[in-house]
């Protein structure tokens, strides 16, 4: 099975920054379904030192034609020097809930009245 669907994990500084970022990728259909998890504490090596923060999660759900547009979005509005942007494949799930993302991240043609 050829991957088409992923999981794009982004920390953020601040909830003001994830809702930024999950606002541009829904209203840009970049994304079928965003979440914010909040603070986590991320440690790092960052500038040849052990470094930590209080960061929140952002969760995207797209696919993989989607994806380098979603990035740059990202990437214009993290404040990060370097933003952590990772993208895991979705292997599986249930047939309605791929579906389902399939149908969201498809063309919208709009329909008169």
């Amino acid at each position: 099975m050829a991957v088409c669907y992923l999981q794009v994990f982004v920390p953020v500084p601040d909830i003001t920054v994830a809702n930024q970022l999950v606002a541009a990728s829904l209203n840009q259909r970049l994304a079928a379904c965003a979440q914010i998890l909040g603070k986590v504490k991320s440690s790092y090596w960052w500038q040849e030192r052990i470094d930590s923060s209080v960061e929140w999660l952002c969760i995207f759900k797209t696919d993989v034609n989607h994806y380098p547009k979603l990035e740059q979005v990202i990437r214009r509005i993290h404040p990060y020097e370097l933003p952590e942007i990772i993208a895991l494949p979705i292997v599986a799930g249930s047939k309605g809930y791929l579906r389902w993302l399939k149908q969201e991240l498809s063309p919208r043609v709009k329909r008169g009245r």
